[in-house]
Formats: structure tokens, sequence, C-alpha cells
């Protein structure tokens, strides 16, 4: 089992998640919708200072491809260090602590650490089922490709790899850095995913995300980030079966391997290109245990990526997917139990 070591590489923004639960009040204040992902501006500065005072406040290590990591982690449980994270962090209190997390998840994470900036955090505000996240990148926005990428010992970590997973937020911050990676799957054959991560991606980051899709192996998505890729693409349809399959056929370099297109959506059918498309009924979980839907999403493509580099089949990785989605909406933020109970 050794073999799996490292197996698996992710890069993107390691935040500190601060999650409460707010009233509407709160998201008005701030013109926040009640689901969205956005990036912090000035008029949010306020919502961080005011978001921890809020009684019943957590923090937990977060940012979206680093949660994905660890899910697979979980999944696998052994060898330790199935993944290798990158990514940029301050040198305070809150960088200390997303080490000890990722220790503690047996994620082999190796940061760029520079001074100049905080380390990054995501206010997640509750409300019912609903949360609305705010990144404020800080230090993750400060990834350097020549700083840290580049550096042989962290390039031989992204050689050793077979599957690599960088969430399109990633995108804000070194599309140079994802070109790279992707380039090297490319070339070697090997599985690169990527994910839509947030209808602002496709709207504001187009250029870069389409530089990157011709070597995504495997695209991920929910519903809503489909419908805007799609119309910022004019592909003219709303049907998301439609969608995934003209997502498919988008152009592609490594030609040995069809891309794969992912659409999950919530408790509906997810949707994936396997040949054709093909719908995948979600575990049936009554609405009174769903406790906090934020890193759902994340947890999703966590269980697809264990199967994955295990080789299994896509419904397998589906299905693996699926029962790491259910453990974690039954919980707050992005956490789980001690140990899977999935056969």
């Amino acid at each position: 089992l050794t073999s799996l070591e490292n197996m698996l590489f992710g890069m993107g923004n390691p935040l500190l998640d601060i999650s409460a639960v707010v009233d509407k009040d709160f998201l008005d204040k701030f013109g926040l919708k009640p689901n969205d992902q956005i990036l912090a501006e000035d008029q949010h500065k306020a919502l961080f200072e005011e978001i921890v005072k809020r009684n019943k406040v957590e923090y937990h290590a977060g940012g979206s491809t680093q949660n994905s990591v660890k899910i697979a982690q979980w999944m696998l449980q052994k060898p330790h260090k199935v993944a290798t994270f990158f990514g940029c962090i301050g040198k305070d209190r809150f960088g200390e602590i997303l080490k000890k997390k990722a220790e503690e998840a047996h994620v082999d994470a190796h940061y760029y650490e520079q001074n100049e900036e905080p380390t990054g955090t995501c206010a997640a505000c509750i409300t019912g089922d609903n949360r609305s996240l705010v990144a404020n990148l800080a230090a993750a926005n400060c990834y350097k490709k020549e700083k840290h990428l580049d550096l042989d010992s962290n390039w031989e970590l992204v050689k050793k790899a077979k599957v690599y997973y960088i969430a399109g937020f990633f995108l804000t911050v070194s599309s140079e850095s994802i070109l790279k990676v992707a380039r090297h799957a490319s070339d070697k054959n090997k599985i690169f995913c990527m994910n839509l991560s947030a209808p602002f991606i496709s709207q504001f980051f187009k250029e870069p995300l389409m530089k990157v899709m011709p070597y995504v192996d495997i695209l991920f998505g929910n519903e809503t980030e489909a419908a805007t890729f799609a119309k910022e693409l004019g592909f003219e349809t709303d049907d998301i079966a439609e969608i995934a399959k003209k997502t498919q056929n988008l152009p592609k370099e490594n030609t040995k391997r069809q891309r794969v297109v992912v659409f999950t959506q919530g408790k509906d059918d997810t949707v994936a290109t396997v040949g054709m498309v093909t719908m995948f009924p979600v575990l049936d979980i009554d609405q009174n245990d769903i406790v906090d839907t934020n890193g759902a999403g994340d947890a999703f493509v966590g269980g697809f990526l264990s199967a994955l580099v295990q080789e299994h089949a896509l419904e397998e990785c589906i299905r693996a997917g699926h029962y790491a989605a259910n453990v974690i909406i039954r919980r707050v933020g992005c956490t789980f139990p001690e140990k899977p109970d999935y056969h």
C-alpha cells in the first residue's frame, strides 16, 4: 500500500474557515446571497470582525482543494500521506493551525510561507441549510510558481503523483502554476481534474479557465456553476445533460483520455458522462439530518478521488463521492467522524 503515498496531488488556497449561524439581516447588511461563494471586498472587512463575535463560532481548516484531499485521505485511511498539498500561508497563528490540522489529517502539506500577508480566512455564513461563503484570500493569493512549485524538491512531489486535482478557485491566484501541472499530467498521460468551483470563476476568470480546459480529464461542478459556464460559453441550453455533453466535447490535448464531466445537483441526481450522459441518484437523507451543506461539494470530490487513485471505475468513484458528501452534510463545516463506514 505504500505505493499510494503522494499519488494524489492538490494545489489551492489554504484557508481557515470561520463558520457561524447568522440571520437574514446579517446577509442583507453585507449584501450576501444565502447560497453563494464570493471573494471578500472592502465592504466585507467588518463582516470578519462581526462574525467572530457571534456565539457558537467554529474554526476549521478549509479551502476547497485542501478539504477534498483531506476527505480522500480520510476515505482511504492508510497509508498516510496519499495526498500532497501545495498552497500559501502566513507566518502566524492561523497558519500554525492549518499546519497542525493538515498533519492531523495525514496530508503531506508543503506550504509556501511568507510574511507579507496573513493566512487566508473564509467566513461561512450559515442560514438554515444554506451557506454563503466569503473568502479573504490574503496569503493564499501570494502563491508564487518560481518560489515554490518550480523548486526541485517540490516538483519531484508533483512528478510522483498520478492524479491531480485543483479547484477553479486557484485560477484567481496562479494560473501559470496550474498550467505547469496540467501540462505535466497531459504529457505523461496522468489524470488532471478541475472544478468549476463558483459562478464567478466562469464569469470573470473565463480566459484562464479555458486555457486550462484542454488539459482537463475530469471536470467537476454543481448545477449552478454548470449553468453559468454554459451561458458564458454560449451553449444555448439549460439542460444539464446537454451542458455535460457539450463540455465533454470541448477541445482536448491528450486524446488518449476522453474527458469526463461530473455535475452534482444537491439532492437531485449527479450527472456524469460515462461514455453517454448518465444519472446517478444520491443517497437518501432526511431533511432534518442535514446540519450544514458547506463542504458537500468538496467532500463529493474527495470521495471520488479516493476511488480514482485506486483506479476504480467511474461509477464506483461517484458512489464513493456520494457517500462522503452524505457524511459531511450531517456535520458542521467540512469535518468528518474518525473512520468512514464505507464498503
